[in-house]
């Protein structure tokens, strides 16, 4: 969204709240001060020295009397991974690949081989989410259209995992780090999620939960699966045809890049075009993400933040906050803890299941002997 809508958008819930006011007979100053609630107030710990940071720093560079930090609204870019950074992945398995999980397993077994549906029943918690199994996503896939692939990403969100109660997919999301998109949004910065997850997937995901109004699709970069037009999936290249009305683009089951490490800079490069000047992750997989973005030739003041899994009460976490912050702190990064900075991790009535994970029957059932 333009800064121009961005600002109308703004405009107009200031003068809802403005003409409730009057109603009800509260002064425009009172109004005022209930509309500017303190910044990561609601999610995030009192005295959180990470949300902090974070306030000063926007504070900063949102000051056009501070010559020397100001950044202008055309380059307050901040990136974020989305996996354990914006959304839970500390549970038997993430979205993606449960999705892959079920899709062979479950919904549509008779679409897959026998190989895919074999690895598909493999995956046990530790599993490696690495560029070969996201080479078995897209071959999972193949012969979708776009729209029926994002369609199937959006139905399985509303499925619940087991590893919480009462919690779908699509309910996974940090309620400290959505407050934090929509405080950076509303300051003026432009939200990108890089992701290690499939691109559209991703879109899926971020279009269905509470960021959706502060990341548009085109903000959204991840893993590529390879995409031709239906008719043409064994054309060497995509320069030997034309589209036509009523086309329709389809996944072939060919894999083109795994967005992680390295990968995720490049894609920066080439999709934004500019460095950004905040970024967040959560494993050693986005630091490039952040050293790309902290770069000492960066223009503009920038720092990166890194999320611990460190709460073993509320979420799976198992991560040793006194080793992992010294370890970020070292690389230049922010750390911040789960357990300490984040007042609320869920919206209220999710809470850890008995057990992390425990096979499905129907798991069982499927590949009896795959186990």
């Amino acid at each position: 969204m333009t800064s121009c809508c961005r600002k109308l958008k703004t405009a107009v819930r200031d003068g809802i709240i403005l003409l409730f006011a009057a109603v009800i007979g509260i002064s425009a100053a009172a109004c005022s001060t209930m509309n500017k609630k303190a910044a990561l107030s609601t999610y995030w710990t009192e005295g959180s020295a990470a949300a902090q940071s974070l306030t000063d720093y926007v504070t900063k560079v949102t000051n056009e009397k501070d010559k020397e930090n100001f950044i202008p609204e055309k380059d307050r870019i901040a990136v974020f991974d989305m996996d354990g950074t914006l959304t839970c992945e500390t549970y038997y398995t993430y979205y993606d690949t449960m999705m892959f999980i079920e899709y062979c397993l479950v919904d549509h077994p008779e679409k897959v081989s026998d190989e895919l549906k074999e690895v598909a029943a493999s995956i046990k918690p530790g599993y490696v989410a690495d560029e070969s199994l996201a080479r078995n996503f897209a071959k999972a896939y193949a012969g979708m259209t776009m729209e029926e692939f994002y369609n199937y990403a959006v139905e399985f969100g509303q499925k619940h995992t087991a590893s919480f109660e009462n919690m779908r997919y699509i309910d996974n999301i940090y309620l400290p780090m959505a407050e934090l998109v929509q405080y950076l949004y509303e300051n003026g910065f432009t939200i990108y999620v890089i992701s290690g997850t499939e691109r559209t997937t991703t879109r899926a995901i971020v279009a269905n939960s509470i960021i959706k109004d502060y990341v548009t699709p085109n903000h959204i970069i991840g893993t590529d699966f390879e995409v031709k037009q239906k008719g043409y999936e064994t054309e060497s290249s995509n320069i030997n045809f034309k589209y036509e009305n009523g086309d329709e683009l389809v996944l072939t089951g060919g894999f083109i890049q795994k967005n992680l490490n390295a990968n995720k800079s490049i894609y920066i490069e080439r999709e934004i075009g500019q460095r950004p000047v905040l970024a967040f992750g959560n494993s050693k997989s986005d630091t490039s993400m952040m050293n790309y973005t902290i770069d000492s030739r960066n223009p503009y003041p920038a720092q990166a933040y890194m999320i611990v899994a460190d709460d073993g009460v509320r979420e799976w976490g198992k991560q040793d906050w006194s080793e992992k912050s010294r370890e970020y702190a070292d690389m230049g990064y922010i750390p911040v803890s789960m357990a300490n900075d984040f007042a609320q991790i869920y919206t209220e009535g999710i809470t850890k299941a008995a057990e992390q994970y425990q096979p499905p029957a129907w798991l069982q059932d499927a590949l009896p002997d795959a186990a």
